[in-house]
């Protein structure tokens, strides 16, 4: 199998835009085919603009579900991805925020029930990441920030959204691979990553009773904004290159495998993750 590697490019900000990466990632593959897996559903997808977030939204609506999605400053990215929803006939709601403010997620969720009556699908996903080589090196402000996108929104989220879900909804987390392997520079991040590990688990169990499934997904390096905005470019350019498939995952292949936790296909399985990583055995 031979390696695929992307152009070396940076962006200056994160969490990125997804316009001005080359090549474009996919977000949908076109031979995918929906069959109301997620007929009229209602899912709220935060970091939903562009990456594994837009893949999902499309999928979502590919499966017959409306969105809504949760972006930061990409108006660019957040724009296509409601075109995007709307060309497969379903409804998108774009919310422009800071899912690290507890009242903002309190916001999303009282705005969601204004425009669609109910929610049935809470998909974490918004994060951010920064390289470094040497713990001492991280501020004590990044550190914070870190920690307020990645986890604390998911906290925020759930409690929000929890009076409003019942029996056959689903709460998905986006991991990563970190988590359970560790990685030298993305330190925060991976930190983050384990925390999100922890509380899935512990929302699988206190939401059993109730119905509710609570699972995730843990990508490998997959092409989204979020590498260049956090890479240097000759680490870019051999993105992905560490797995034994040789490339970076698509947002493309990482669509299906939420539409199978947040579907009736998936009603057997809380509390566990899909190991979406270019070939890594983790034995977890």
């Amino acid at each position: 199998m031979s390696e695929q590697k992307q152009p070396p490019q940076h962006q200056d900000k994160q969490p990125g835009d997804e316009y001005a990466m080359h090549p474009a990632p996919e977000y949908i593959r076109a031979s995918y085919r929906g069959s109301d897996k997620l007929k009229d559903k209602v899912a709220l997808i935060t970091g939903g603009d562009s990456g594994i977030g837009r893949a999902v939204a499309v999928h979502f609506a590919r499966e017959g579900a409306d969105s809504v999605i949760v972006h930061l400053e990409e108006d660019e990215d957040a724009e296509e991805t409601k075109r995007l929803v709307e060309a497969e006939g379903r409804r998108c709601l774009v919310l422009k925020g800071d899912v690290a403010q507890p009242v903002f997620c309190r916001e999303v969720i009282q705005k969601t029930l204004d425009e669609y009556g109910k929610l049935n699908v809470l998909i974490n996903n918004a994060a951010e990441q920064y390289d470094w080589d040497d713990i001492t090196d991280i501020p004590d402000d990044q550190l914070l920030r870190t920690f307020q996108t990645n986890i604390f929104s998911h906290f925020y989220m759930i409690k929000a959204a929890l009076p409003h879900l019942g029996e056959g909804d689903t709460i998905i987390e986006t991991s990563s691979i970190n988590a359970f392997k560790g990685n030298d520079t993305l330190i925060d991040y991976t930190a983050t990553k384990g925390a999100i590990q922890g509380l899935m688990r512990s929302m699988a169990m206190s939401l059993m009773e109730r119905g509710i499934r609570v699972n995730a997904v843990a990508p490998g390096p997959v092409w989204t904004p979020l590498i260049p905005a956090s890479m240097s470019e000759e680490k870019v350019e051999s993105f992905g290159g560490q797995v034994p498939m040789k490339r970076a995952g698509q947002p493309s292949e990482m669509g299906p495998a939420y539409v199978y936790l947040a579907s009736e296909d998936s009603s057997y399985m809380s509390g566990q993750t899909l190991h979406l990583n270019g070939g890594v055995i983790l034995n977890t």
